[in-house]
C-alpha cells in the first residue's frame, strides 16, 4: 500500500511551470518537510540528507531536479506566513491514505536524528488537522517512526 501512495505522489501534477511554486504540490510538501525539519530551530546534516533522500524516492529525481525542488521547498517554506499555503495544496491532491503516508514521511524526518523536539512534534501535530489526519493515525505515524530510529527519545503530548 504505502508503494501505492508514494506512486500518487510521484504523479502529482508540476503545476505546469516550469519554475517550482508553492501552489505545485511538490513543493508544497518539500516545503512542510523543511519546515519541520528546522522546527527545532537546528538542521543536522543528517536530517538534510533524509529530507533529501524522501524527495528522491518519492519523486523518482536526482541531481539538479532534486537540488531544485528542495529549493524551491526551503524558499517557499522561508517565505511563507503560515503553513495553510501548503497544506490546503495537499489536501486538494491526496487522497486520505496519501496524507496518512504524508504524515509518516514527517514523522520520518523529525526522528533523522534520533530526537523528538517539542516544536517538531506540535509542527506534525498542527499539518496533520490540517490536512484532515485523524489523531490515531498520526500517533500509530508517530509510533512507527520511533521504532524505525532506535535510540529516539522525547515523548509526545498524544500519549
Amino acid at each position: 500500500m504505502f508503494e501505492r501512495v508514494l506512486s500518487f505522489l510521484r504523479d502529482l501534477p508540476a503545476a505546469g511551470a516550469s519554475k517550482p511554486s508553492a501552489d505545485d504540490p511538490r513543493v508544497a510538501a518539500s516545503a512542510l518537510l523543511y519546515h519541520v525539519m528546522n522546527a527545532d530551530g537546528v538542521r543536522q546534516d543528517i536530517e538534510w540528507e533524509r529530507f533529501k533522500e524522501i524527495l528522491a524516492e518519492t519523486y523518482s529525481i536526482s541531481g539538479d531536479e532534486l537540488d531544485a525542488l528542495a529549493a524551491a521547498g526551503e524558499r517557499a517554506d522561508n517565505e511563507a506566513i503560515d503553513l495553510y499555503a501548503f497544506t490546503s495544496v495537499l489536501k486538494r491532491h491526496l487522497d486520505a491514505e496519501a496524507r496518512k503516508a504524508f504524515i509518516g514521511l514527517m514523522w520520518e524526518i523529525v526522528y533523522a536524528d534520533g530526537e523528538l523536539h517539542e516544536l517538531e512534534d506540535n509542527t506534525v501535530w498542527r499539518v496533520a488537522e490540517l490536512i484532515g489526519v485523524e489523531r490515531h493515525d498520526r500517533i500509530e505515524a508517530r509510533r512507527k517512526g520511533a521504532a524505525e530510529a532506535p535510540g529516539a527519545r522525547g515523548t509526545s503530548s498524544d500519549e
